[in-house]
């Protein structure tokens, strides 16, 4: 496989925007089996449409917080945009629910999705994930567990500002860069989430460290300019892309961590770049 190209473009594309269907969204609110308790998937889709692709969203908090809530707005665009149904997950949290509870929780929603998506008007075999900060990381991770067991196919992932290293290594200057977040923020998050020392370098917590990344899905890494993490995330872009990854990675000047979230520029190049991916895997 060859990077996606141009493989790396630290600007916004600069496109038109991609117009949204006006059909109001049905949201629905399901509780499935999680791996330490019962977790909510909250779902969005339009009207009574069927055969939709399915978008797994996964919220951002540093592992420790967030909810589906949160994820709300982001949700609603992809499932207007793409359009898609979007199934964002309600993930255990630490530190009650250390790692792997949440990976393991986004395994189960994705496993949900292949036998229960048609039910909501959704086909499986168009599968997306998506996440914010460790919501970026949870996709990823589910990326691998996909991956590696054979039981889910996952034709794209995107990543926005996604925590990746626990080590802390490859961070920003935060005063330089004028970041909403800090290394010491970071660092107790990953603390919270990750308490025994083995676990930060575990491949689906550190997948900055991992040296098997050929066979995942095609990527999209969003960054922002005004964000310590936005160096790691582009390091791992340069990593998938050495491993064949299809990957695009884009910078977006003046833009916060907590903002990029909801940045509409960035969900409108993952709007693009997953209807690529799913067209793609409609004419294989």
């Amino acid at each position: 496989m060859q990077a996606f190209k141009p493989p790396y473009s630290f600007e916004p594309t600069g496109s038109a925007p991609v117009e949204a269907d006006s059909t109001a969204l049905e949201v629905t609110d399901v509780q499935i089996e999680g791996h330490a308790q019962d977790i909510t998937l909250r779902l969005y889709r339009q009207g009574k449409k069927t055969a939709l692709p399915v978008l797994l969203y996964f919220h951002g908090g540093g592992f420790t917080k967030g909810s589906i809530d949160q994820a709300d707005f982001a949700s609603r665009y992809f499932a207007e945009h793409l359009p898609a149904l979007v199934v964002s997950v309600g993930y255990s949290l630490a530190p009650a629910f250390p790692f792997p509870a949440a990976p393991e929780d986004a395994h189960r929603a994705a496993l949900w999705v292949q036998t229960r998506a048609r039910a909501f008007g959704g086909n499986s075999r168009k599968v997306g994930v998506a996440g914010h900060d460790a919501g970026g990381q949870l996709a990823n991770c589910l990326a691998f567990i996909a991956r590696d067991r054979g039981d889910v196919q996952i034709a794209a992932q995107a990543l926005f500002g996604p925590m990746l290293d626990p080590s802390l290594t490859r961070l920003g200057d935060e005063k330089r860069l004028g970041s909403d977040i800090t290394a010491r923020e970071c660092a107790a998050c990953y603390r919270a989430y990750l308490p025994q020392a083995s676990q930060r370098m575990h491949p689906y917590a550190a997948p900055l460290e991992s040296s098997r990344l050929a066979g995942l899905p095609a990527t999209l890494i969003a960054t922002a300019q005004n964000d310590v993490l936005h160096v790691e995330a582009e390091k791992y872009a340069s990593s998938l892309i050495d491993a064949g990854v299809l990957t695009q990675v884009v910078r977006y000047p003046a833009v916060s961590h907590a903002a990029l979230a909801d940045h509409p520029p960035a969900l409108q190049e993952a709007v693009r770049f997953f209807q690529w991916r799913f067209d793609a895997r409609a004419h294989r």
